[in-house]
This record gives C-alpha cells, structure tokens and sequence, in this order.
C-alpha cells in the first residue's frame, strides 16, 4: 500500500534532496502543482503568472512512514512562516504547501500546523497553505534528482546540501539505510 502526498517548501531541488533519503519514501519528483497553465514549463512558472508552485510528489508507504512524520520533517527543513518566500527565491511558486490527496491527509495537516501555531513553534503564524492537489505535472527531466547529479553545484552547496544536514541531525532515525 502506497499513498501520495505533494509539498511545496521553495525550491524542489532543496526538498527532493531532502526526501530521496527519508524511509519509507519510495518515490519523489519534483513538479508543479495548483496552478491554471496545462503542463506548464518551468520557465513560464518562474514568471509567477501561472500560479503553480514548485512541488516534491512523495510516494510514501504509511505503514513504515506516517503522513504526520513527513510533515514534520517538511517543517524543520524550510520556513514555513514567510509568505511566497524561501531564502533568496521570491515568488508564489516558493510558497509554502501542502498538496494532498486524502481528506485524512488534510486533516493531519491542519492538525499539525494548528499544534505549530499554538506552540508558537517559529516564532510567528505559519503561513502554509493546505490545499487538494490540483493540475500537477512532474518537471523537465533535467529537475529531476537535480542534487544528487550535481552536489557541488553552488546553490546545492549553499542551500540545499544544509538542509540535508539539518534532515540527517534532527531525524536520524528516518534516514535511509
């Protein structure tokens, strides 16, 4: 049994990053999600006219991985409190999200993020929005394991590969063997 969930937390190749390493997580792919373009390319969705933002799809097994542990993992590796904004990248297509495709997932989501706000986790009000999935298409291939074929890329050195090393300390135990 395999269930889908879809998060935005900036730049897909930081989250694919991060994800291809999680148990439990048999497939990622970066995309694009909830926008009103067909199959957009990545270009037109850099404009930010199209509305999508730039996604992972997780193929998870729920039974070795919860959607709620996903999710925590989603909210230590990016910051869910600026609106359309993750470090240098700007725009609606780096806001923070989740895309799912189960009222359960949803309900887990709108839970966690309640808990979040409560705790005041991050100092202020998250800003992620829970959303159904809508309109994804998977990105060009050339997105695609986008930092493992290219580590030493710069913006993988200074962005994604931290976010890795932030994974890998915090959630040891959900590293892939």
């Amino acid at each position: 049994m395999t269930a889908t969930l879809v998060l935005g937390g900036g730049c897909f190749w930081c989250t694919e990053a991060v994800y291809v390493k999680v148990r439990g997580v048999s497939d990622v792919e970066s995309g694009y999600c909830n926008g009103q373009t067909l199959a957009p390319t990545y270009e037109q969705v850099c404009t930010g006219r199209t509305g999508h933002n730039e996604v992972v799809k997780l193929v998870y097994d729920p039974t070795e991985i919860s959607t709620r542990e996903l999710l925590e993992i989603f909210f230590v590796i990016h910051d869910p409190t600026t609106l359309n904004r993750q470090g240098n990248d700007v725009g609606t297509q780096y806001r923070s999200g989740i895309y799912f495709t189960t009222p359960e997932q949803a309900d887990v989501a709108q839970a966690l993020i309640a808990e979040l706000n409560a705790a005041q986790a991050f100092g202020r009000p998250l800003v992620t929005e829970v959303e159904p999935l809508a309109n994804y298409s998977a990105a060009e291939d050339y997105h695609q394991d986008f930092f493992e074929r290219n580590p030493y890329q710069g913006y993988c050195m200074a962005v994604a590969a931290p976010k890795v090393a932030k994974f890998r300390q915090t959630f040891a135990q959900w590293v892939r063997a």
